[in-house]
């Protein structure tokens, strides 16, 4: 099959489109598809969906009434309504001059403004057992320390039981 767009090559890549419910279909060469990539990046870019998750410029105060964002950051002197439009921000101190605003967008994208990372399932009980391991490790440091023998023996053999159990040398 050939491109749709310049008829010369073989069309490798098939694209879909949906507008207004009406479905396109689209075969295009490698280079085509390229060209036609930038071209919706372009229209639809990283700084429209940030735009369109974002308030335009306003921020919301204590009292929960939107405010025009007036923050700047010392170093590179940007704005927030700056990165706004353009999407990215000017240097590293801007993610400390922007905090606030930067914190409510990520709550708005991810739900969270701290990443807390996934475990698969069957991981879970490891990453517990793992956990376990280095906290009883720990208590046993102290143990010594502090010389309480005994109570440092059967923490040694808990020890023992759990490295075994995840296999640990």
């Amino acid at each position: 099959m050939k491109c749709e767009m310049c008829h010369l090559r073989e069309a490798t890549v098939h694209l879909t489109e949906v507008i207004n419910n009406k479905v396109a279909k689209l075969s295009l060469c490698e280079e085509c598809a390229k060209q036609k990539g930038e071209e919706m990046q372009s229209h639809f870019g990283l700084t429209d969906l940030l735009s369109s998750l974002m308030d335009f410029g306003s921020v919301t105060d204590e009292r929960g009434i939107q405010t025009e964002s007036t923050v700047q950051c010392p170093v590179c002197k940007m704005t927030y309504q700056d990165f706004q439009k353009h999407g990215k921000l000017g240097c590293s101190k801007c993610y400390d001059a922007f905090d606030k605003e930067l914190s409510a967008l990520l709550k708005k994208i991810h739900g969270a403004d701290k990443h807390t990372g996934k475990i698969p399932f069957m991981g879970k009980q490891l990453v517990k057992d793992q956990e376990t391991l280095q906290r009883l490790k720990k208590e046993l440091q102290m143990l010594v320390r502090s010389e309480q023998f005994e109570k440092a023996v059967i923490m040694r053999d808990r020890i023992k039981e759990l490295e075994k159990k995840l296999n640990v040398e």
